[in-house]
């Protein structure tokens, strides 16, 4: 292959997956061919020390002078939730101790960015406490459509009622239609 092939790089957590478009199944959903000629490098989950030490090259890159204890509470915010909510936090929590006028993040600037901010587990948790409470709740209306009418509204049935162009004018099927 040329020195100008592009090299791809592929992250999934897919297994034994169909391949879309196909009724055949492969490992990732990857057609066995593509498959064939890619390197597979399996991954695992950061420990606690490398994710401090992360957060703590990301803070000195963003120039961020952050508390021990502070970073510890950082460490364990990114562990439960995902490393990439704890790296968003770091320049937030620079602005509120700036705010502050502190030179340094101390354990409240981390807290009142976790006040502010949610990470995806807790939005979801939200959205599924108070989906009722939203304007554009469409799950529960269509369920509740469905079940509560003896009337259905899908199309298959209008389908069978309406005579085609063939057996009636088509002027007739259109009032036809005017009247549904």
């Amino acid at each position: 292959e040329s020195d100008m092939a592009p090299v791809l790089v592929i992250a999934t957590n897919r297994g034994i997956a169909k391949i879309r478009g196909t009724d055949y199944k492969s490992p990732h959903g990857i057609p066995l061919d593509l498959l064939d000629r890619l390197m597979i490098v399996s991954t695992v989950p950061y420990t606690a020390q490398e994710s401090r030490k992360i957060l703590a090259v990301r803070c000195e890159e963003e120039d961020v002078e952050m508390a021990e204890d502070a970073l510890e509470l950082l460490t364990r915010i990114g562990m439960e939730t995902s490393l990439r909510y704890a790296i968003h936090m770091i320049m937030a929590a620079s602005l509120i101790a700036e705010k502050r006028k502190s030179a340094e993040v101390e354990i409240q600037d981390i807290k009142r960015v976790y006040t502010l901010f949610v990470d995806v587990k807790r939005s979801t948790q939200f959205l599924m406490e108070y989906q009722g409470e939203f304007m554009f709740n469409e799950l529960d209306k269509e369920d509740e459509s469905d079940s509560d009418d003896g009337d259905d509204d899908d199309d298959d049935d209008d389908e069978e009622e309406v005579p085609s162009a063939e057996q009636s004018g088509t002027e007739d099927s259109a009032a036809h239609m005017e009247e549904d």
